[in-house]
Protein backbone atom coordinates (compact mmCIF):
# COMPACT_ATOMS: atom_id res chain seq x y z
CA UNK A 1 0.00 0.00 0.00
CA UNK A 2 1.15 3.32 -0.50
CA UNK A 3 3.15 5.68 2.02
CA UNK A 4 0.07 8.18 1.93
CA UNK A 5 -2.99 5.15 2.53
CA UNK A 6 -3.49 6.81 5.97
CA UNK A 7 -6.14 9.31 4.00
CA UNK A 8 -8.58 8.37 1.35
CA UNK A 9 -6.24 8.56 -1.84
CA UNK A 10 -9.33 11.15 -3.36
CA UNK A 11 -9.11 13.12 -0.67
CA UNK A 12 -11.26 14.89 1.21
CA UNK A 13 -12.11 18.87 1.29
CA UNK A 14 -10.33 21.26 3.61
CA UNK A 15 -13.76 22.18 4.95
CA UNK A 16 -14.71 26.09 5.45
CA UNK A 17 -11.79 28.71 4.39
CA UNK A 18 -12.00 32.31 4.75
CA UNK A 19 -10.61 35.34 2.62
CA UNK A 20 -8.21 37.45 4.54
CA UNK A 21 -6.39 40.66 3.87
CA UNK A 22 -3.32 42.48 4.72
CA UNK A 23 -1.92 45.92 3.98
CA UNK A 24 0.67 47.08 4.14
CA UNK A 25 3.06 49.82 2.18
CA UNK A 26 1.10 52.76 3.81
CA UNK A 27 3.04 56.16 2.33
CA UNK A 28 5.37 57.26 2.73
CA UNK A 29 6.90 52.98 3.22
CA UNK A 30 5.69 52.90 -0.78
CA UNK A 31 6.12 49.69 -2.57
CA UNK A 32 8.55 50.28 -5.37
CA UNK A 33 7.48 49.32 -8.40
CA UNK A 34 9.95 47.30 -11.40
CA UNK A 35 8.34 50.67 -13.86
CA UNK A 36 10.19 52.88 -11.17
CA UNK A 37 6.33 53.91 -10.04
CA UNK A 38 5.09 53.74 -6.24
CA UNK A 39 1.87 52.00 -5.04
CA UNK A 40 0.81 51.77 -1.45
CA UNK A 41 -1.18 51.29 0.66
CA UNK A 42 -1.09 47.72 -0.94
CA UNK A 43 -3.54 45.41 0.09
CA UNK A 44 -3.16 41.40 -0.68
CA UNK A 45 -6.11 39.02 -0.63
CA UNK A 46 -5.27 35.52 0.58
CA UNK A 47 -6.44 32.35 2.21
CA UNK A 48 -4.62 29.50 4.36
CA UNK A 49 -5.86 25.89 4.54
CA UNK A 50 -3.58 23.52 7.18
CA UNK A 51 -1.51 23.82 9.91
CA UNK A 52 1.72 25.98 10.75
CA UNK A 53 4.42 23.56 11.90
CA UNK A 54 6.10 25.39 15.33
CA UNK A 55 8.95 25.39 12.80
CA UNK A 56 7.16 27.09 10.31
CA UNK A 57 9.20 24.60 7.84
CA UNK A 58 5.99 23.20 6.25
CA UNK A 59 4.49 26.08 4.33
CA UNK A 60 3.79 25.58 0.60
CA UNK A 61 3.10 28.82 -1.29
CA UNK A 62 0.38 28.41 -4.54
CA UNK A 63 0.54 31.34 -7.38
CA UNK A 64 -2.55 31.23 -9.34
CA UNK A 65 -3.17 31.67 -12.68
CA UNK A 66 -4.09 35.40 -15.37
CA UNK A 67 -7.71 34.63 -13.99
CA UNK A 68 -7.65 32.85 -10.67
CA UNK A 69 -7.43 34.20 -6.84
CA UNK A 70 -6.46 33.34 -3.63
CA UNK A 71 -9.27 30.71 -3.40
CA UNK A 72 -7.54 27.36 -4.07
CA UNK A 73 -9.27 24.96 -2.00
CA UNK A 74 -12.03 24.55 0.25
CA UNK A 75 -15.58 26.08 0.27
CA UNK A 76 -16.65 29.60 1.96
CA UNK A 77 -19.58 27.78 3.10
CA UNK A 78 -21.23 25.01 4.13
CA UNK A 79 -23.62 25.17 1.13
CA UNK A 80 -21.08 26.60 -1.42
CA UNK A 81 -21.76 24.58 -4.55
CA UNK A 82 -18.35 26.01 -5.80
CA UNK A 83 -14.80 24.64 -3.75
CA UNK A 84 -11.30 26.19 -4.87
CA UNK A 85 -10.46 26.41 -8.06
CA UNK A 86 -7.36 23.33 -7.41
CA UNK A 87 -9.52 21.48 -4.72
CA UNK A 88 -9.05 18.69 -6.42
CA UNK A 89 -4.92 18.89 -5.60
CA UNK A 90 -5.13 20.88 -2.48
CA UNK A 91 -6.31 19.20 0.85
CA UNK A 92 -6.30 16.22 3.24
CA UNK A 93 -4.71 13.11 1.40
CA UNK A 94 -4.52 14.90 -1.91
CA UNK A 95 -1.23 15.79 -4.00
CA UNK A 96 -0.67 18.97 -1.90
CA UNK A 97 -1.84 17.30 1.51
CA UNK A 98 -3.34 19.65 4.06
CA UNK A 99 -2.55 17.35 6.42
CA UNK A 100 1.04 17.60 6.25
CA UNK A 101 1.42 21.20 4.72
CA UNK A 102 0.37 24.66 5.57
CA UNK A 103 -0.83 26.06 2.27
CA UNK A 104 -0.88 29.80 1.39
CA UNK A 105 -2.51 31.29 -1.40
CA UNK A 106 -2.47 35.17 -2.23
CA UNK A 107 -4.34 36.86 -5.34
CA UNK A 108 -1.60 38.62 -7.28
CA UNK A 109 -1.97 42.20 -6.91
CA UNK A 110 -3.43 44.04 -10.02
CA UNK A 111 -6.26 41.92 -10.13
CA UNK A 112 -9.42 42.22 -8.94
CA UNK A 113 -10.02 39.21 -6.65
CA UNK A 114 -9.48 41.56 -3.35
CA UNK A 115 -6.09 42.67 -3.92
CA UNK A 116 -5.10 45.94 -5.22
CA UNK A 117 -5.67 46.51 -8.59
CA UNK A 118 -6.82 48.87 -11.44
CA UNK A 119 -10.55 48.60 -9.83
CA UNK A 120 -9.28 49.70 -6.52
CA UNK A 121 -9.47 53.10 -4.68
CA UNK A 122 -6.78 55.40 -5.70
CA UNK A 123 -5.73 57.25 -2.38
CA UNK A 124 -5.63 60.31 -4.25
CA UNK A 125 -8.98 60.87 -5.64
CA UNK A 126 -11.07 58.09 -3.75
CA UNK A 127 -12.32 56.89 -7.27
CA UNK A 128 -10.91 53.88 -9.45
CA UNK A 129 -7.17 53.97 -10.11
CA UNK A 130 -8.51 52.64 -13.80
CA UNK A 131 -5.29 53.37 -16.24
CA UNK A 132 -3.80 55.66 -13.49
CA UNK A 133 -3.12 52.28 -11.98
CA UNK A 134 0.71 51.76 -12.64
CA UNK A 135 1.99 49.07 -14.80
CA UNK A 136 2.80 45.61 -12.84
CA UNK A 137 5.59 43.17 -13.47
CA UNK A 138 5.40 39.08 -12.48
CA UNK A 139 8.65 40.32 -10.08
CA UNK A 140 6.36 42.92 -8.26
CA UNK A 141 3.73 40.31 -7.53
CA UNK A 142 6.50 38.36 -5.97
CA UNK A 143 7.67 41.07 -4.23
CA UNK A 144 3.66 41.64 -2.42
CA UNK A 145 3.71 38.01 -1.80
CA UNK A 146 7.25 37.89 0.05
CA UNK A 147 5.70 40.73 2.40
CA UNK A 148 2.49 38.96 2.97
CA UNK A 149 4.76 35.39 3.55
CA UNK A 150 7.06 37.49 6.32
CA UNK A 151 3.69 38.51 7.65
CA UNK A 152 3.01 34.96 8.43
CA UNK A 153 6.07 34.37 10.43
CA UNK A 154 7.32 31.94 7.49
CA UNK A 155 11.48 32.50 7.02
CA UNK A 156 11.64 29.72 4.44
CA UNK A 157 9.21 28.36 1.92
CA UNK A 158 9.11 24.67 2.05
CA UNK A 159 7.68 24.92 -1.86
CA UNK A 160 6.34 27.23 -4.28
CA UNK A 161 3.81 25.82 -6.60
CA UNK A 162 2.32 27.03 -9.37
CA UNK A 163 1.12 27.03 -13.23
CA UNK A 164 0.64 29.06 -16.06
CA UNK A 165 1.48 32.42 -15.39
CA UNK A 166 1.56 31.03 -11.62
CA UNK A 167 4.73 29.00 -12.64
CA UNK A 168 5.98 32.42 -13.72
CA UNK A 169 6.07 33.61 -10.27
CA UNK A 170 7.41 29.90 -9.54
CA UNK A 171 10.85 31.06 -11.79
CA UNK A 172 10.86 34.73 -10.34
CA UNK A 173 10.79 33.76 -6.23
CA UNK A 174 13.61 30.40 -7.02
CA UNK A 175 15.94 33.51 -8.36
CA UNK A 176 14.90 36.67 -6.61
CA UNK A 177 14.38 35.18 -3.14
CA UNK A 178 16.34 32.02 -3.30
CA UNK A 179 16.93 31.97 0.31
CA UNK A 180 13.56 31.86 1.09
CA UNK A 181 12.54 28.57 -1.22
CA UNK A 182 13.35 24.49 -0.75
CA UNK A 183 11.58 23.56 -4.08
CA UNK A 184 9.90 24.68 -6.50
CA UNK A 185 7.36 23.34 -9.07
CA UNK A 186 6.39 25.26 -12.12
CA UNK A 187 3.77 23.64 -14.03
CA UNK A 188 2.97 23.99 -17.86
CA UNK A 189 4.63 27.28 -17.87
CA UNK A 190 7.89 29.03 -19.94
CA UNK A 191 10.54 32.17 -18.80
CA UNK A 192 9.42 34.15 -21.40
CA UNK A 193 6.76 34.53 -24.07
CA UNK A 194 6.77 33.56 -27.39
CA UNK A 195 5.66 35.62 -29.78
CA UNK A 196 2.75 33.76 -30.50
CA UNK A 197 1.79 34.10 -26.85
CA UNK A 198 2.05 37.77 -26.63
CA UNK A 199 0.26 38.17 -30.24
CA UNK A 200 -2.95 36.31 -28.32
CA UNK A 201 -2.36 38.61 -25.45
CA UNK A 202 -2.53 41.60 -27.55
CA UNK A 203 -5.90 40.50 -29.73
CA UNK A 204 -7.46 40.09 -26.42
CA UNK A 205 -6.79 43.37 -24.59
CA UNK A 206 -7.38 45.17 -28.40
CA UNK A 207 -10.72 43.02 -27.80
CA UNK A 208 -11.33 45.11 -24.70
CA UNK A 209 -10.34 48.54 -25.74
CA UNK A 210 -11.90 48.64 -29.16
CA UNK A 211 -15.43 48.52 -26.92
CA UNK A 212 -16.87 52.11 -26.85
CA UNK A 213 -17.78 51.11 -22.89
CA UNK A 214 -14.52 50.46 -22.16
CA UNK A 215 -13.37 54.64 -22.13
CA UNK A 216 -10.07 54.51 -21.92
CA UNK A 217 -10.35 52.02 -18.47
CA UNK A 218 -12.54 54.86 -16.63
CA UNK A 219 -15.85 52.79 -16.75
CA UNK A 220 -16.48 51.96 -13.37
CA UNK A 221 -19.12 54.25 -12.51
CA UNK A 222 -21.15 53.36 -15.88
CA UNK A 223 -21.43 50.70 -18.47
CA UNK A 224 -18.55 47.87 -18.35
CA UNK A 225 -16.34 46.95 -21.82
CA UNK A 226 -18.74 43.46 -21.05
CA UNK A 227 -18.47 42.66 -24.61
CA UNK A 228 -14.68 43.14 -25.76
CA UNK A 229 -13.95 41.14 -21.99
CA UNK A 230 -15.80 38.15 -23.19
CA UNK A 231 -14.52 38.19 -26.77
CA UNK A 232 -10.78 38.60 -25.04
CA UNK A 233 -12.00 35.58 -22.63
CA UNK A 234 -12.76 33.32 -25.58
CA UNK A 235 -9.84 33.69 -27.62
CA UNK A 236 -7.94 32.82 -24.36
CA UNK A 237 -10.09 29.79 -23.56
CA UNK A 238 -8.49 28.59 -27.07
CA UNK A 239 -5.15 28.95 -26.19
CA UNK A 240 -5.73 26.65 -23.14
CA UNK A 241 -7.50 23.87 -24.91
CA UNK A 242 -6.06 21.64 -27.64
CA UNK A 243 -7.04 20.13 -31.11
CA UNK A 244 -7.55 16.75 -29.82
CA UNK A 245 -9.93 18.33 -26.81
CA UNK A 246 -11.78 20.34 -28.71
CA UNK A 247 -12.50 17.41 -31.11
CA UNK A 248 -13.37 14.94 -28.13
CA UNK A 249 -15.17 17.79 -26.56
CA UNK A 250 -17.39 18.98 -30.01
CA UNK A 251 -16.34 18.23 -33.02
CA UNK A 252 -18.07 19.86 -35.41
CA UNK A 253 -21.39 19.13 -33.68
CA UNK A 254 -24.66 21.28 -33.59
CA UNK A 255 -26.07 23.12 -30.85
CA UNK A 256 -29.64 22.26 -29.93
CA UNK A 257 -30.56 22.25 -33.68
CA UNK A 258 -30.51 20.01 -36.75
CA UNK A 259 -29.31 21.83 -39.72
CA UNK A 260 -27.81 25.34 -40.13
CA UNK A 261 -29.31 28.80 -39.52
CA UNK A 262 -27.71 30.25 -41.63
CA UNK A 263 -27.44 33.31 -39.91
CA UNK A 264 -24.74 34.24 -37.68
CA UNK A 265 -26.42 32.61 -34.34
CA UNK A 266 -24.33 29.84 -32.70
CA UNK A 267 -24.75 26.93 -34.83
CA UNK A 268 -21.83 24.78 -33.18
CA UNK A 269 -21.50 23.75 -29.59
CA UNK A 270 -18.15 24.59 -29.84
CA UNK A 271 -19.35 28.20 -31.00
CA UNK A 272 -22.04 28.27 -27.72
CA UNK A 273 -19.27 26.96 -25.48
CA UNK A 274 -16.79 30.05 -26.13
CA UNK A 275 -20.15 32.58 -25.74
CA UNK A 276 -20.96 31.19 -22.57
CA UNK A 277 -17.74 30.95 -21.18
CA UNK A 278 -17.05 34.90 -22.43
CA UNK A 279 -20.56 35.65 -20.39
CA UNK A 280 -19.32 33.53 -17.53
CA UNK A 281 -15.87 35.93 -17.01
CA UNK A 282 -17.21 38.73 -17.25
CA UNK A 283 -19.48 37.96 -14.08
CA UNK A 284 -16.76 37.71 -12.29
CA UNK A 285 -13.68 39.70 -13.77
CA UNK A 286 -12.49 43.08 -14.24
CA UNK A 287 -11.21 44.37 -18.06
CA UNK A 288 -8.50 46.97 -16.80
CA UNK A 289 -7.01 43.67 -14.33
CA UNK A 290 -7.43 41.24 -17.61
CA UNK A 291 -4.98 43.95 -19.24
CA UNK A 292 -2.49 44.68 -17.11
CA UNK A 293 -1.80 40.90 -15.72
CA UNK A 294 -1.13 39.98 -19.68
CA UNK A 295 0.65 42.59 -19.79
CA UNK A 296 2.67 41.78 -16.96
CA UNK A 297 2.63 38.13 -18.49
CA UNK A 298 4.41 39.27 -21.94
CA UNK A 299 6.59 41.65 -19.79
CA UNK A 300 8.32 38.29 -18.06
CA UNK A 301 11.65 37.37 -19.27
CA UNK A 302 13.40 35.62 -16.86
CA UNK A 303 17.25 35.54 -18.82
CA UNK A 304 16.82 39.39 -19.27
CA UNK A 305 15.55 40.61 -15.97
CA UNK A 306 18.22 38.35 -13.73
CA UNK A 307 20.84 37.34 -16.31
CA UNK A 308 21.21 39.87 -19.04
CA UNK A 309 19.60 37.92 -21.19
CA UNK A 310 21.54 34.35 -20.33
CA UNK A 311 18.56 31.59 -18.75
CA UNK A 312 21.96 30.13 -17.22
CA UNK A 313 23.14 32.93 -15.47
CA UNK A 314 19.69 33.94 -14.28
CA UNK A 315 19.23 30.31 -13.00
CA UNK A 316 22.50 30.61 -10.52
CA UNK A 317 20.92 32.78 -8.47
CA UNK A 318 18.64 29.47 -7.64
CA UNK A 319 19.24 27.38 -4.65
CA UNK A 320 16.08 25.13 -4.84
CA UNK A 321 15.07 21.74 -5.94
CA UNK A 322 12.67 21.89 -8.77
CA UNK A 323 10.16 19.87 -9.90
CA UNK A 324 9.62 21.37 -13.87
CA UNK A 325 6.18 19.34 -15.62
CA UNK A 326 4.91 19.97 -19.04
CA UNK A 327 1.88 18.79 -21.17
CA UNK A 328 2.27 17.01 -24.78
CA UNK A 329 -1.14 18.91 -26.18
CA UNK A 330 0.21 21.99 -24.61
CA UNK A 331 1.01 24.47 -27.75
CA UNK A 332 0.38 27.70 -25.58
CA UNK A 333 3.57 26.69 -23.46
CA UNK A 334 4.90 24.15 -25.50
CA UNK A 335 7.33 21.27 -24.33
CA UNK A 336 10.26 23.06 -25.23
CA UNK A 337 9.96 25.84 -23.12
CA UNK A 338 10.09 23.64 -20.19
CA UNK A 339 12.70 21.82 -21.45
CA UNK A 340 14.84 24.92 -21.88
CA UNK A 341 14.38 25.74 -18.25
CA UNK A 342 15.63 22.28 -17.33
CA UNK A 343 18.62 22.44 -19.59
CA UNK A 344 19.72 25.95 -18.14
CA UNK A 345 19.08 24.22 -14.23
CA UNK A 346 21.37 21.43 -14.96
CA UNK A 347 24.08 23.76 -16.45
CA UNK A 348 23.81 25.20 -13.16
CA UNK A 349 23.91 21.83 -11.46
CA UNK A 350 20.78 22.41 -9.82
CA UNK A 351 18.47 19.20 -8.26
CA UNK A 352 16.03 19.54 -11.25
CA UNK A 353 13.28 16.53 -12.13
CA UNK A 354 11.62 16.65 -15.32
CA UNK A 355 8.22 15.24 -16.22
CA UNK A 356 6.44 15.82 -19.31
CA UNK A 357 2.79 14.72 -19.17
CA UNK A 358 0.75 12.84 -22.07
CA UNK A 359 -2.66 14.63 -22.07
CA UNK A 360 -4.95 15.57 -24.11
CA UNK A 361 -6.64 18.55 -22.47
CA UNK A 362 -4.25 21.75 -23.64
CA UNK A 363 -2.25 24.26 -21.68
CA UNK A 364 -5.43 23.52 -19.01
CA UNK A 365 -4.18 20.20 -17.79
CA UNK A 366 -2.10 21.05 -14.96
CA UNK A 367 -6.42 22.05 -13.11
CA UNK A 368 -7.68 19.01 -14.50
CA UNK A 369 -7.93 15.62 -12.78
CA UNK A 370 -4.72 13.58 -13.53
CA UNK A 371 -3.45 10.63 -11.11
CA UNK A 372 0.34 11.10 -12.67
CA UNK A 373 0.39 14.69 -11.60
CA UNK A 374 -1.43 13.98 -8.35
CA UNK A 375 1.28 11.48 -7.56
CA UNK A 376 4.37 13.54 -8.78
CA UNK A 377 3.55 16.36 -6.55
CA UNK A 378 2.46 14.23 -3.92
CA UNK A 379 5.70 12.15 -3.92
CA UNK A 380 8.07 14.87 -4.45
CA UNK A 381 6.56 16.80 -1.72
CA UNK A 382 7.06 14.13 1.32
CA UNK A 383 10.77 13.84 -0.53
CA UNK A 384 11.84 17.35 0.19
CA UNK A 385 9.62 17.79 3.44
CA UNK A 386 11.85 14.62 4.99
CA UNK A 387 14.98 15.37 3.87
CA UNK A 388 17.11 17.94 6.48
CA UNK A 389 16.76 21.41 5.30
Amino acid sequence: MSEYSDHDARGVSVGLVEKRFFTFAQPPETLCLESGGRLGPVTVAYETCGTLSPAADNAVLICHALSGDSHVAGTYRADDPKPGWWDLMVGPGKGIDTGRYFVICANVIGSCMGSTGPGSPDPATGRPFGLNFPLVTIGDMVKAQKVLVEHLGIQRLLAVVGGSVGGMQVLEWSVRYPAMVRAAIPLATTCRHSALAIAFNEVSRQAIMADPDWRGGAYYEGPRPDHGLAVARMIGHITYLSDEALRQKFGRRLQDKEAFSFNFDADFQVESYLRYQGKKFVERFDANAFLYITKAADYFDLAQSHGDGSLVAAFAKARARFLVVAFTSDWLYPTYQSRELVTALKKNRRDVSFCEIEADWGHDAFLLPNPRLTDLLKGFLHRVHSDPA
